[in-house]
């Protein structure tokens, strides 16, 4: 088992959060590395990276905003090269299924010759309690440009066990694992779910891209930003990443955990009851 240091860059995240506190409670070294940790790390500034690498023996990596966008891969690849220089042996790199971009952050880090695992994603559960969608499922209506294609949402949780698990136990390295949730739901239907598990009537409309994105200008949001979403809802959401895949139970000897039983958990926490 892993016992040195382990960073995580992107530590302030959805899955960042979870995975120090389940490496915390095993006991071992691990800090954060984002723009407002201690040793700073911010993907804009390559000053910062390798004070935020030195020390650590193995590293978490999720990429802001999205493997998606251009710079992506070459940042990758330089992120790959401090590592090694600081004698990192192995990172864990949270991928995106069906993304280029994201394929080709993979091949430039895995090229850098340091030890990988790649946990390669499908969207996450949590979009609809900790990310852009949880103002409109309290508003009661979620509009969205995503039409009947289907998405078999991941636990953010059952990411942070995988993560666990590749960064504390060798047999995981140089192995790319697809993560989904067991289950394919349309954004209508897990609207759906959401809506029974909180009693409460919650609506899902789908709207035009253009009018989808005339929206998040209206809201100030900015144009990188809005270029993103675009690119997901409009090109990578296209039926490629419908099917489901094993690499939760894979990785972790157990099932993935279905969007029915994530609705139910967060609902009880009151937090869509807002």
């Amino acid at each position: 088992m892993q016992t040195s240091e382990i960073v995580l860059v992107g530590g302030s995240g959805k899955t960042g959060g979870r995975i120090i506190k389940r490496l915390e409670e095993r006991g071992l070294t691990v800090r954060a590395a984002s723009r407002s940790s201690a040793r700073p790390f911010d993907w804009e500034d390559r000053s910062t990276w390798r004070d935020a690498l030195e020390g650590a023996s193995s590293a978490y990596v999720a990429f802001q905003p999205d493997l998606a966008v251009a710079w992506a891969a070459e940042a990758i690849e330089a992120l790959a090269r401090v590592a090694v220089e600081c004698g990192l042996e192995h990172i864990v790199l949270l991928s995106g299924r069906g993304e280029e971009g994201a394929q080709r952050s993979e091949a430039a880090l895995k090229a850098s010759g340091i030890n990988t695992t790649i946990l390669r994603a499908s969207w996450f559960c949590q979009n609809f309690s900790e990310g852009a969608f949880l103002e409109q499922i309290l508003a009661g209506r979620l509009q969205l440009p995503a039409g009947e294609v289907s998405e078999p949402f991941i636990d953010a949780d059952d990411i942070a066990d995988a993560a666990v698990a590749a960064l504390t136990h060798p047999s995981h390295r140089n192995k790319t694992y697809e993560l989904t949730g067991p289950r394919a739901l349309t954004f209508r239907q897990a609207v759906a779910e959401i809506a029974q598990a909180t009693g409460r009537p919650i609506e899902y409309e789908q709207v035009s891209m253009a009018d989808f994105t005339g929206g998040l200008a209206a809201a100030g949001l900015p144009q990188g930003l809005i270029n993103l979403l675009e690119e997901l809802f409009g090109q990578v959401l296209d039926g490629r990443n419908a099917s489901t895949m094993g690499g939760v139970a894979e990785i972790l000897g157990r099932p993935a955990t279905d969007f029915s039983q994530y609705a139910r958990r967060t609902a009880a926490t009151g937090l869509w009851s807002a």
